[in-house]
């Protein structure tokens, strides 16, 4: 809502920029404007209208570097209102307005935010990953028949073994059982050969912009949080981040990946005909979970204790058990996978919700 309102308030501000340059060139008599304009400097009109327009349309579709042209227009906009300043003054309110937006622009997307720094880890190389093999039947033989149900149920086999996926989101989460939800968008990409983790989540907090980026790679794991992409609310990093984290790694692969689950890294452990008890190891951790199937073959949870939740500003961490029920099966590109998924803390005081997740797009074997 805000971004829109900022967008029509760019456009309606190019257009009134027109009525220099229709002065200076003859094209209209405007009584607004008492002091002449030359051709020239109606040229410098038309050129800040039409870097407002452009500024209006980018900040839609080019949310990653509009800002630089917003500043442009910025600068050529209050150039021509000072040149003017009797008749044009009020147009530096919406010139502040800008100025606001592209110093957030600038500290959402440019070169020291949170989604740069996930876009940079994106580029990071893989040299783990190997050349592409099928997943075939034989492959399934030291998992569980619950395990290799679902697997089949995926559509993994016959198809390229899974070494990465980019997945794209959209829900709402929340701090504790009493905090209000936030609606969010999320985009992650998860490699299996070099296990590596980036989470990028954008969500809203009383209406105000909050980044989130979880980030785990060979070096450990951390989480930062940031309100108006400028204020610190989370930094958060350490040992006990790292297990966590590692439990999430491997629950990702187990809900998005069924073609996976023949990795190394895991041992099996068949409790009934549809539990199993799985280990997975990676590094100084060891993990345990609990996955729960339906006598369709599909997933419908995933029980840990080896998960810890943070405190608000992310400096200590009690372990908890932590469960993601999922239901909603459905093909989304490559596999059959749940579509839909919570994330639950189990804590002294009983179990609440704090995460819901729809899916929205899933890609493997992405490359950067």
């Amino acid at each position: 809502m805000i971004r829109s309102v900022f967008i029509v308030v760019l456009a309606l501000h190019g257009l009134i920029h027109l009525m220099g340059f229709a002065k200076a060139f003859g094209h209209a008599e405007l009584a607004q404007l008492t002091r002449p304009i030359s051709k020239g400097m109606g040229a410098l009109w038309l050129l800040a209208a039409l870097l407002l327009l452009a500024t209006s349309g980018a900040a839609w579709f080019w949310p990653r570097g509009w800002w630089i042209l917003g500043a442009l227009a910025l600068l050529v906009s209050q150039g021509v209102i000072a040149a003017s300043w009797s008749d044009a003054k009020f147009g530096t309110v919406a010139n502040g307005l800008l100025l606001v937006g592209v110093l957030y622009g600038f500290a959402s997307r440019g070169p020291w935010s949170l989604r740069a720094e996930f876009e940079r880890c994106l580029h990071r190389p893989d040299p783990a990953a190997p050349a592409g093999t099928l997943l075939g039947e034989a492959d399934l033989g030291a998992l569980p028949e619950p395990v290799q149900r679902y697997v089949r149920r995926s559509g993994a086999l016959g198809q390229p073994r899974i070494h990465s996926f980019r997945a794209t989101w959209k829900g709402r989460i929340r701090g504790s059982a009493t905090d209000p939800w936030m609606a969010f968008t999320a985009e992650q990409v998860n490699t299996f050969d070099t296990p590596r983790r980036f989470f990028m989540m954008n969500a809203t907090k009383s209406g105000l912009p909050v980044d989130v980026l979880h980030a785990f790679d060979e070096r450990g794991a951390t989480m930062r949080v940031k309100l108006l992409s400028v204020v610190s609310m989370v930094d958060a990093k350490g040992a006990e981040l790292t297990r966590g984290e590692t439990v999430t790694l491997f629950n990702d692969l187990c809900i998005l990946a069924p073609g996976a689950l023949v990795s190394p890294h895991i041992t099996w452990e068949p409790i009934d005909a549809s539990k199993v008890r799985a280990r997975f190891t990676l590094r100084a951790n060891s993990i345990g979970a609990e996955l729960h199937f339906n006598d369709r073959g599909e997933l419908v949870d995933f029980v840990s204790d080896d998960r810890s939740a943070g405190s608000p500003d992310g400096s200590t961490f009690t372990r908890m058990r932590w469960t993601t029920p999922l239901s909603n099966y459905a093909k989304v590109g490559p596999a059959r996978v749940a579509t839909r998924g919570e994330t639950v803390w189990h804590s002294a005081s009983g179990a609440w919700t704090y995460g819901e997740f729809d899916l929205v797009s899933l890609a493997y074997n992405v490359v950067p």
